[in-house]
């Protein structure tokens, strides 16, 4: 059996997660967080990084940075996961969603300023399997009509926009390290970058459950207490440490996933060629990180012919999101703007091939033998 995806693993981990266990503090922030956060801010230059649990809750501080609240409306593809909307609605906001690029799968930036209202406070740009979204343009449109930005980098780490890391250009981001993605912290975990520092002293403090704890541990105060909402917005020791094991090892893991990517890549090129399927687009203002490889087949009728064909060959091949749009809090929590032209035809299309930290060349073969025996080639 070949699965979907086995969580990244070096083995640089288990020193680290051992020295955790072992130290006098193993609650948040303590020397494996701080060392996490400094390795981001020193490799991508920006103001600030929080690790969180989550990107779930890396998204939700984003939310309570920008003091969302009822009546305003955040603009944001359909075509992503829950998180990216749950985020903005638990404050109350409308979400507004709009179509995407069929080429990229990410959100089309000609449609977001037709559908700016008065009540429009974010855009949420989703970098869709690690490939940029057209930042330049969703920059000019959110200073144009004073937006904030907050990208969805859950699966950007490691990739770039005109040189720029993602995650980088927005006025923050939220990263995930879940077990599916590039890097994780154990199985869960997430991190809030901040661009903008005038949201960097009011995010400890919503991470620290609305009290001014980290500036008494910082030895600013000599006493702390509740001054602004907030939550427990820490990870463990544990889940920072396994995450800096990899870290440590981070060049090493995307250069692995970015050579079994180009390997599906080569195989279903010429296939591609003859419109057969199709194959992910990377533009040329932008590097990808490896994160996923899927192909796009004719109809949703040929999509489940391909997997079940897949499975019968033990191999775990997935689709993916359902767009949220077309979902019953979907329907309820928000609207689309304009037409769905792409979304939902490109997301029944679309066969998410295994690609994870340790696949073999007779692993990734094995896959390309499947799928093409079961193409109409």
């Amino acid at each position: 059996m070949i699965p979907f995806n086995r969580p990244p693993y070096t083995g640089n981990e288990d020193a680290h997660v051992l020295a955790a266990m072992r130290s006098d503090k193993i609650s948040g922030d303590g020397d494996y967080g701080q060392r996490c956060q400094a390795w981001f801010e020193e490799r991508f230059s920006c103001a600030k990084t929080l690790l969180t649990p989550s990107c779930t809750q890396a998204l939700e501080m984003a939310a309570l940075l920008l003091d969302i609240g009822p009546g305003d409306e955040v603009i944001m593809p359909s075509y992503t996961f829950v998180s990216t909307a749950n985020a903005f609605v638990l404050r109350g906001a409308t979400i507004v969603f709009v179509d995407i690029r069929a080429d990229t799968m990410n959100i089309d930036v000609s449609l977001i300023e037709k559908a700016v209202t008065p009540r429009t406070r974010v855009i949420v740009p989703v970098h869709y399997a690690g490939v940029a979204c057209e930042m330049n343009a969703i920059m000019d449109i959110a200073r144009r009509h004073n937006i904030y930005v907050v990208e969805d980098a859950a699966q950007g780490m490691m990739s770039t926009y005109n040189g720029k890391p993602l995650g980088t250009i927005g006025h923050m981001a939220a990263f995930s390290f879940h077990e599916t993605k590039n890097f994780t912290s154990g199985g869960e975990g997430g991190l809030l970058l901040i661009n903008d520092p005038q949201f960097i002293s009011r995010a400890e403090i919503i991470r620290e459950k609305g009290t001014n704890r980290s500036q008494f541990f910082r030895g600013m105060i000599d006493k702390y207490t509740w001054i602004d909402v907030g939550s427990s917005y820490l990870p463990s020791e544990l889940q920072a440490a396994y995450l800096y094991g990899q870290l440590e090892k981070a060049d090493e893991i995307n250069s692995a996933r970015l050579s079994i990517w180009r390997r599906y890549y080569d195989a279903f090129s010429p296939l591609a060629e003859v419109g057969v399927l199709e194959v992910p687009y990377i533009p040329p203002d932008c590097v990808a990180n490896g994160h996923m490889f899927y192909i796009k087949v004719k109809d949703l009728e040929e999509r489940t012919r391909i997997l079940e064909r897949l499975r019968g060959k033990g191999i775990g091949a997935v689709f993916h999101y359902i767009p949220l749009h077309s979902a019953p809090a979907g329907r309820s929590l928000g609207r689309f703007h304009g037409c769905d032209v792409h979304t939902t035809r490109e997301s029944e299309r679309l066969v998410r091939l295994p690609l994870w930290l340790g696949m073999t060349n007779n692993d990734v073969q094995h896959v390309i033998d499947a799928v093409v025996s079961g193409l109409d080639v």
